[in-house]
């Protein structure tokens, strides 16, 4: 139950005391007027007025009770105490008042502990009207005391009888105003629960969007720089030596031919997970293994990149995830020294098996690189780095060109080596 819960009255609330308080005001003078009629204090009834005041008093402050539920039960209270030892013929609307009263104290006042004073303050002052009251009549009833041995008094048991009821009454009174008191906290804190579930659903929304968003972006990058970048070499190759060399240039043009085809086959699978319900877009490259890096290399040699490849520890079977992961690192490694090497430059891809890891790191020579211009090629490095729970590392070369390193932890169940490791083609 949350310490900072409070309880206000709607307006629906506020009309609905107004209506109790009413219909009660309506009931008390039915009972006065009844009550008056029919003696019910015989010769020590008071006049028939003070029941209309008293209807008056302890049936109006209703309207407010949820307003200020202290000072209402307070002020029934004593009209009660009052009615009652004076002999107000009405005795049946004022008890219902009092118990509506205790009750409302419990179930809304908000300051926990003065409603538990107040509470206990008119209960402990009822039992000690009770008594006195008990105590007076059983001393005017003495001489008419008839006590037979093994039983008890008609007087005496009457006594009796109106403890238990009176204990019933502001007990029920007090239990069920501290039962709507906690009922009300409790939906309070479910519905506080719901909203937050439903902003964090929201929210959740938005990220994975946002992720989608990332992810497309990521793989439409990856794919469409490299065979792009592929082609826009090879055909200033093709340029070249189109006068010189026809075949040459016919060769070039053919592997052009070869990059498009394999660029639009890659966006089409792009596409087609897109459109699939539940799709991911790493599933466009769910094929690709760690080994196919050989075959990056031997492209991005006939593109124009000399680039060695060499694999290093004992080969162990890599999950899809990650090996797609660094494929992509490794390919847009590549690609970025072809676009900003400069001429002459070469590459070395080395990828190598550790304990507990496998890193791949791509190294090449070219133009020295004075600081690091942040871009989508880098961004989306780290990204996959970090979806495969590994590290990445870019840092210019002392000599010239950049040094790629991206180290990912392996599961436990592929430390297991491989029988065969593939080999560059």
């Amino acid at each position: 139950m949350s310490a900072e819960f409070r309880r206000t009255p709607t307006d629906r609330e506020r009309r609905g005391d107004l209506i109790l308080a009413a219909v009660m005001f309506v009931g008390a003078i039915l009972s006065a007027a009844l009550s008056s009629i029919s003696e019910i204090y015989g010769d020590e009834q008071a006049e028939l007025w003070t029941a209309l005041v008293y209807a008056a008093v302890a049936t109006l402050p209703l309207a407010f009770r949820r307003r200020w539920p202290g000072i209402v039960a307070v002020v029934i209270a004593l009209a009660y105490f009052t009615a009652v030892t004076i002999r107000v013929p009405e005795i049946y609307v004022g008890n219902i008042a009092m118990f509506v009263g205790l009750y409302t104290v419990g179930a809304w006042m908000n300051d926990r502990r003065r409603a538990m004073i107040v509470r206990v303050g008119i209960i402990v002052g009822m039992l000690a009207w009770l008594l006195i009251t008990m105590y007076r009549d059983a001393i005017s009833e003495a001489d008419k005391a008839d006590v037979v041995a093994g039983a008890m008094s008609p007087y005496v048991a009457f006594m009796l009888l109106q403890i238990l009821l009176n204990l019933l009454y502001f007990g029920g009174a007090y239990y069920f105003g501290e039962r709507s008191w906690i009922a009300a906290s409790q939906r309070a804190v479910l519905e506080q629960r719901t909203a937050d579930l439903e902003r964090e659903r929201e929210v959740t929304a938005a990220q994975a969007v946002a992720l989608d968003r990332v992810r497309i972006a990521r793989e439409l990058h990856d794919v469409v720089a490299h065979h792009v970048s592929v082609m826009g070499v090879q055909a200033g190759a093709a340029r070249l030596v189109l006068d010189q060399d026809p075949e040459q240039s016919r060769r070039i043009l053919t592997g052009i031919e070869g990059s498009a085809r394999d660029a639009i086959h890659e966006l089409r699978q792009l596409l087609e997970t897109l459109r699939t319900p539940g799709g991911e877009t790493t599933d466009v490259a769910s094929t690709l293994e760690l080994g196919d890096i050989a075959e990056l290399t031997t492209a991005s040699t006939e593109a124009g990149l000399p680039t060695q490849y060499a694999v290093i520890g004992e080969p162990v079977p890599v999950p899809s995830l990650i090996a797609v992961n660094l494929y992509r690192i490794a390919q847009e490694s590549l690609t970025n020294a072809r676009r900003h090497a400069g001429f002459g430059a070469t590459a070395d891809v080395r990828v190598r098996y550790e304990d507990g890891g496998v890193e791949v790191e791509v190294v090449n020579t070219g133009r020295a690189v004075a600081h690091l211009r942040p871009g989508l090629g880098q961004l989306g490095m780290r990204e996959r780095a970090a979806a495969s729970g590994g590290t990445l590392e870019v840092t210019p070369r002392p000599l010239g060109g950049l040094r790629v390193r991206a180290r990912v932890p392996l599961p436990m169940t592929a430390l297991t080596p491989k029988t065969e490791a593939r080999s560059p083609r």
